[in-house]
């Protein structure tokens, strides 16, 4: 089975690069494990060519006075499938809380999107070795009463927050046991198992590494994403 490489192309591009982008991806990029996650307005460039999409971000409300927002049903009804829910930015930037995160969580998976929860600690957390802490927080937190069979469509992304554009990873060992904590965490607090992926600096030169790790599942891409040659040769390493 291909492992998952999940595109976030963040807040980049304008119409003109798009255009130009999503032509060069020339139909290479067919199948369920390439997942690619526009900027919100960039979406339906996406779509007509049938690439599995998804958004960096969704609303907690269903419709309404919610300015700026974009809800569940909106993102389904013209094709998209999955939702990133927790990104460090989010969590960082528009101070995003462990509660708003599951509100958010429960309203994806109620409308049948698949989510991708990214979880992680800050390079402080990581010193005064905090990691596990942070991760069974986040966890606990973000999957509260939701129902084991519903989170089966929840993949966690173990996003290390001083790793993100930063260029360093943590060791393959300290990914590894990242991993295993979450599997544990989510079996023991939820009884499921999900797939995990790794994100912070993932590119073309580290993949073929980052993949000898048998427990992840693939891949939550940044800056990488936004180079077709880079997405090429982390799709053949991905695919082998």
């Amino acid at each position: 089975m291909s492992k998952i490489l999940a595109l976030n192309l963040k807040m980049n591009f304008d119409y003109n690069d798009v255009k130009k982008y999503v032509s060069s991806l020339n139909g290479q990029f067919k199948g369920d494990n390439v997942i690619f996650f526009p900027p919100t307005i960039f979406l339906p460039y996406f779509i007509s060519r049938d690439y599995p999409i998804g958004a960096q971000t969704i609303s907690e409300y269903d419709n309404g006075a919610h300015t700026g927002e974009l809800s569940c049903t909106q993102l389904k009804s013209i094709g998209g499938s999955y939702v990133i829910i927790g990104h460090s930015e989010r969590r960082q930037d528009q101070k995003e809380t462990d509660e708003q995160i599951n509100l958010k969580v429960k309203k994806a998976l109620a409308n049948n999107l698949k989510v991708i929860l990214c979880v992680g600690e800050t390079k402080e957390e990581r010193e005064m070795l905090k990691t596990t802490k942070v991760l069974r927080k986040e966890i606990m937190g973000d999957l509260k009463d939701i129902n084991s069979d519903a989170l089966q469509d929840v993949i966690v992304a173990y996003e290390p927050i001083w790793a993100i554009g930063t260029g360093a990873i943590p060791l393959s060992k300290d990914i590894k046991d990242a991993a295993n904590f979450i599997v544990d965490t989510a079996i023991n607090l939820y009884n499921f198992k999900p797939l995990v992926l790794y994100g912070g600096s993932v590119n073309e030169k580290n993949i073929g590494e980052l993949i000898k790790i048998d427990e992840i599942s693939g891949f939550l891409v940044g800056g990488a994403s936004l180079d077709i040659n880079k997405i090429l040769k982390m799709k053949e390493v991905v695919e082998k």
